[in-house]
């Protein structure tokens, strides 16, 4: 279950890791805990200089093999060691013996030590679990900032995830909690009070919940050893946990607490909890909590958010999401803390250069590594935040998008990158059942689509030469945090890792922003391979702005309604991957980004400047009308006016192709390409096409197929009226003239088809009259 968790934490960190482990088996009998603790160091000791032993290295001139070790792989210099449970102390014994053995890493062999990032003290595994936390509320729009709401969960306030995520805001009830000794139940907690309780047993040595002002507790709560062999219930304590009578076992009341209909269920603590109904304890592999779990049926709080590993079983989640619970998976939530740990060895890396260099010695980089805490942080936490994001996109798409989730899926299982019985993911007849109810993927399963497509991409790009592409190199200043960006550029540009960390920065930027089935959907469109989609994508990220663009939506958080907040960002998204297939059908890509986006981002902004005054009468009332709505529903007036024009400006880039090869100015072309659209109608048709429900994997290429048609004979058109001499709608009704009753009949038949209801094999109707139309 680790090994699983580890391998989709995978996808944001550079390069991969893995989890590994060391059990000392002779550890002395009956001795005290500090020869325990000796012990346990020694063979520490042993396991790490073993592990060195067998590593290569690197020196001035390359790889230096281990001495007496026959390799049947390839070069790789790269072991790194991240604290765990039960090692968190060991960073500084572990980069003292790298030190030691003169490996090439230094002190950035083991993350967290003195000269690290403590993940404890930066309470960063809570805080990356809690953006997801954050994002399931505000899409039931409630800000968990400012609204009470009622927590139980697993785990003491001396535990890293557990006490900083009940430390995370002053609205917290909590209601129940238990860990291996204790049981805690307050019925009606005061917020502010026992935010303050909490924050001080947080902040001793070491505590458990026996530790709890008990004055504090609400009438009828308390705190119950689980050596008991009953809890006396209370009336309040039995209206909270839905138990009848005056007793119960701890364990009873414990498993209780897991089905309380509260609004957050966090789980901070070792084990696991909950399973699926067709599972039995025997398959969990967990038999100390055999007797508290539950099915992901019984959950009846309204959020969960895994903070801990393996708190549920994966088909324990599927089952809890089929119920209505919004989740993702211990993965998503937690990954901050490895996500951490990745960035402080990369930037020791860097930073090694000016040390070796003597234009930095070890005390100012170490002052700067302190320096940049908040920075680090911030950069983890976005991955959370753009992680859960995609889910949530993904998730919205639901049945229109479940064709290329099964496409993405066979792409994996053919390259025996995906076991779909390991990972708990749907076979092809069980998701064409779902189909059959309406339903599609769920949001934990999503989360494990999510990472394989990430990590299937980073292979593919890193086997490429786009992380060669000189443009790129901007996606190193958005990994490290600006201070080293800002004083060490060069020692980023010769990064070991600079080919990973650009490669890995670009695949999550695309899964995040395009959805787990990018790859699938662009290259059954347009039969391009994943480098060649990745210049696409980057090309219209950056030319239409989309990077700002979508930072404008994320201030909107608890500002206006989720269900809006997701719609936009959508929109962006959709604009996006119609775009990425248009640069791959148009632009010339393989000469380099720097000039395709100066072209285009230039061109677009003269499209947007120009539109208002192309545009048709009906085209102005839908965008006002559309600005008003917005407007009215809390989005600024700026960035309404922006989505209300987000249609037109897809058109922008076939806009400038006709401007490119007619020789004229995009402000003429503009509106003569707009016009154009106008007499046609061309806006109603693709509106009525984006809103046909497909759920075939084949019509939904298909109904893609229809729209680029389209666009190419609106082009055409267009092309031929600029012809004419006239301009905008002139230039139109000049060629119209011309060519008399075959344009007319023509338009008169989309125009039908666009106002009678629009089915696929109508629309096909529609853009075979306009095709014929265009090529004559």
């Amino acid at each position: 279950g680790l090994v699983k968790a580890q391998q989709v934490k995978n996808a944001v960190i550079v390069p991969f890791g893995a989890k590994g482990g060391f059990v000392p088996k002779q550890m002395p009998a009956g001795a005290k805990r500090d020869a325990i603790q000796a012990e346990g160091t020694a063979a520490y000791s042993i396991f790490i200089s073993s592990l060195l032993e067998i590593t290569d290295n690197l020196g001035p001139q390359g790889i230096v093999p281990p001495r007496g070790v026959v390799r049947h792989d390839g070069d790789d210099p790269y072991l790194v060691v991240a604290a765990d449970k039960g090692t968190a102390t060991f960073s500084d014994l572990a980069n003292s013996i790298a030190i030691e053995r003169d490996y090439w890493l230094g002190d950035a062999f083991a993350s967290g030590g003195s000269a690290g990032y403590d993940h404890k003290e930066m309470g960063i595994t809570a805080r990356g679990g809690w953006e997801a936390v954050k994002r399931h509320f505000r899409e039931m729009n409630i800000d968990i900032s400012k609204t009470p709401f009622t927590v139980s969960g697993i785990g003491d306030m001396s535990g890293d995830v557990f006490g900083n995520g009940m430390l995370m805001e002053k609205t917290i009830k909590l209601v129940a909690a238990f860990d291996h000794r204790d049981i805690f139940i307050d019925p009606d907690p005061d917020p502010e009070r026992s935010f303050a309780e909490r924050k001080r047993m947080y902040e001793l040595p070491r505590s458990s919940w026996a530790d709890y002002d008990k004055s504090l507790i609400s009438q009828g709560g308390g705190v119950f050893s689980r050596s008991l062999k009953s809890v006396p219930l209370s009336a309040e304590m039995q209206a909270l946990l839905g138990v009848e009578g005056p007793e119960a076992t701890p364990a009873q009341v414990m498993k209780a607490i897991l089905k309380m209909p509260v609004d957050l269920l966090w789980f901070g603590g070792i084990g696991t909890y909950v399973r699926s109904s067709a599972e039995t304890d025997d398959r969990v592999g967990d038999r100390a909590n055999d007797a508290l779990r539950i099915a992901g049926a019984e959950i009846k709080a309204k959020v969960i958010g895994e903070g801990a590993n393996l708190g549920m079983t994966q088909l324990g989640r599927v089952e809890a999401a089929k119920a209505g619970v919004r989740l993702n998976t211990d993965a998503i939530d937690n990954s901050a803390g490895v996500n951490s740990s990745d960035v402080e060895v990369n930037l020791k890396i860097a930073l090694a250069i000016p040390i070796r260099e003597q234009r930095l010695t070890m005390e100012d980089r170490n002052k700067l590594l302190v320096s940049m805490t908040s920075d680090v942080a911030a950069l983890v936490l976005r991955n959370n935040y753009l992680q859960t994001l995609a889910i949530s996109l993904a998730e919205r798409r639901g049945l229109e998008d479940l064709g290329f989730e099964i496409r993405l899926m066979q792409i994996l299982e053919r390259q025996e990158l995906l076991d779909r019985a390991v990972e708990f993911l749907p076979s092809d007849a069980e998701l064409g059942e779902r189909r059959k109810r309406g339903a599609s993927l769920t949001r934990p399963e999503l989360a494990v689509t999510l990472a394989y497509a990430k990590i299937a991409l980073f292979d593919e790009l890193l086997a490429s030469g786009v992380p060669d592409d000189p443009y790129l190199a901007r996606e190193l200043a958005r990994y490290f945090p600006k201070p080293v960006v800002e004083r060490f550029p060069e020692a980023l540009e010769r990064h070991r890792l600079r080919r990973e960390i650009i490669a890995t920065m670009l695949a999550n930027s695309m899964i995040n922003r395009g959805g787990p089935s990018l790859i699938a959907r662009v290259g059954d469109e347009t039969g391009a391979d994943s480098p060649s989609i990745a210049l696409a994508f980057t090309a219209v990220r950056d030319s239409y702005g989309l990077t700002e663009l979508n930072g404008e939506i994320d201030r909107l958080d608890n500002k206006v309604g989720g269900a809006l907040q997701l719609e936009l960002y959508a929109a962006v998204q959709n604009l996006h991957l119609g775009r990425i297939n248009w640069f791959l059908r148009h632009a010339d890509l393989a000469g380099g980004l720097a000039d395709v986006v100066s072209h285009y981002r230039k061109g677009i902004a003269e499209v947007e400047a120009a539109a208002d005054r192309s545009l048709s009468e009906e085209q102005r009332a839908r965008r006002a009308a559309r600005m008003t709505e917005l407007t009215a529903a809390g989005v600024p007036e700026a960035l309404a006016r922006r989505f209300a024009g987000l249609r037109e400006l897809a058109e922008a880039t076939d806009i400038i192709l006709v401007a490119d090869r007619a020789k004229r100015k995009i402000a003429e072309v503009t509106g003569v390409y707009f016009a154009a659209g106008a007499y046609f109608r061309l806006d109603r048709i693709l509106s009525a096409a984006q809103s046909i429900e497909l759920t075939d994997h084949f019509d939904r290429l298909a109904l893609d197929r229809a729209l680029v048609e389209i666009a190419s004979s609106q082009r055409a058109i267009s092309a031929a009226a600029l012809a004419t001499g006239e301009r905008g709608p002139q230039a139109v009704a000049a060629w119209v003239e011309e060519r008399g009753r075959e344009i007319e009949r023509v338009r008169d038949s989309v125009h039908e088809i666009a106002a009678s209801g629009m089915t696929l094999s109508k629309l096909a109707v529609a853009v075979g009259l306009l095709a014929d139309l265009a090529k004559t």
